[in-house]
């Protein structure tokens, strides 16, 4: 008992170190170090974690966000004059294969390039993040690219040539029609029973039917159907208790996302962000979730790490920066944990939907009038 209390002391003593956190998102907007210069072909996503990470932080002020904004919408896959590549249309993730830079008039014919529906949702975050009014967002394009991305079982491809195809781009899919307030870009009952499908005997999602458990997936599959306003409609109040009790079984110190795996600093968001949505994340223990995920800080160059001790990057240290503002760090923005951006760029976009007629709220199910979703 005495060692437990001398190991809580311990870690009670590392400090937040918010100007370190800062100066890492800040860095990460302008280069990527060797070690992830293979993040070149998702450079949008890594965008949308420095951007989201400074937003929690409070800390955007520093951004240009013109410049960022001009950036992401040069990464669009603009509609051609003959309309022959609508399938394709959406957001590339950088521009690497050497398309010309232009954010309008038609888009480009490419043989290689198409849009990627993980892209297409973090640009379109990162553009909410930044303040952007989504009009030059071309709607068509992003959901005709969407719908030839979905297959006949529910699930979706990232890219129109063919992919892996599972829950995770569900969720992706479900996220751009939510924020676009249109829900043609998906067969939603399809997606409903592929994720049905995915619920394993012990009550985790996998990536598809008969697949492992695991707390991404469950994550996207709770996320999805919060979004599309089916959540208990999709699911049995047995199934969703024992979801809950799949999820609050991952906590160690910090989350896990299998049984029998290391506790990892990503899983503090994508397990504590289920439990948050299913109402049930006050069943665990926030203080030895916090120490966990401070003691895998980079007390040097900022960030946080997977596990401690080792090198930070940018998906763990904006994940982890999510896991603390779930459990109420001071000084962090709420994060929405189905949109997984801050309850401020949430507002924005509420406000952008009311503009466009809607009724603010994105679901597909017009008559759930809570903004929180299903909180």
């Amino acid at each position: 008992m005495a060692e437990e209390e001398n190991e809580f002391e311990e870690f009670e003593q590392i400090d937040f170190l918010r100007d370190r956190h800062v100066r890492f998102f800040q860095r990460t907007l302008q280069v990527l170090p060797e070690r992830y210069a293979s993040l070149e072909t998702t450079r949008l996503t890594v965008i949308f974690f420095a951007v989201s990470g400074l937003d929690v932080l409070g800390a955007l002020e520093g951004v240009d966000r013109d410049v960022v904004i001009e950036w992401i919408y040069s990464l669009q896959v603009l509609p051609t004059e003959d309309q022959s590549n609508l399938s394709r249309c959406g957001f590339r993730g950088s521009s690497h294969i050497g398309v010309p830079h232009t954010t309008t008039g038609p888009g480009v014919a490419h043989p290689y390039d198409s849009g990627h529906v993980a892209m297409t949702y973090t640009g379109l975050c990162s553009l909410l993040i930044l303040g952007d009014d989504l009009s030059r967002v071309n709607k068509r394009g992003c959901l005709a690219g969407l719908r030839a991305l979905q297959l006949e079982d529910g699930s979706f491809y990232a890219v129109p040539e063919g992919s892996e195809n599972d829950i995770r781009f569900i969720y992706c899919a479900a996220s751009i029609c939510y924020m676009l307030d249109d829900w043609s870009g998906m067969d939603v009952q399809k997606a409903i029973e592929y994720i049905r499908g995915s619920l394993s005997y012990d009550s985790g999602f996998g990536q598809g039917a008969g697949r492992e458990s695991h707390g991404g997936w469950t994550y996207c599959a709770i996320a999805s159907l919060c979004l599309m306003g089916r959540l208990e409609e999709a699911l049995s109040q047995r199934e969703l208790d024992r979801i809950r009790r799949w999820c609050v079984m991952r906590q160690q110190s910090g989350f896990h996302g299998r049984p029998n795996k290391p506790v990892d600093t990503c899983y503090s968001f994508w397990v504590g962000a289920t439990l948050e949505l299913l109402d049930a994340f006050q069943y665990t223990n926030f203080d030895r979730n916090r120490r966990f995920i401070l003691s895998t800080q980079d007390r040097l160059v900022g960030g946080f790490a997977k596990w401690p001790d080792s090198h930070p990057d940018p998906l763990h240290a904006y994940l982890g920066l999510c896991g603390l503002s779930l459990i109420g760090e001071p000084n962090l923005r709420k994060v929405h944990p189905a949109l997984n951006i801050t309850q401020r760029a949430f507002q924005h976009l509420q406000q952008l939907q009311q503009a466009w007629g809607g009724a603010g709220a994105g679901s597909c199910r017009r008559q759930q009038s809570d903004p929180q979703l299903c909180l």
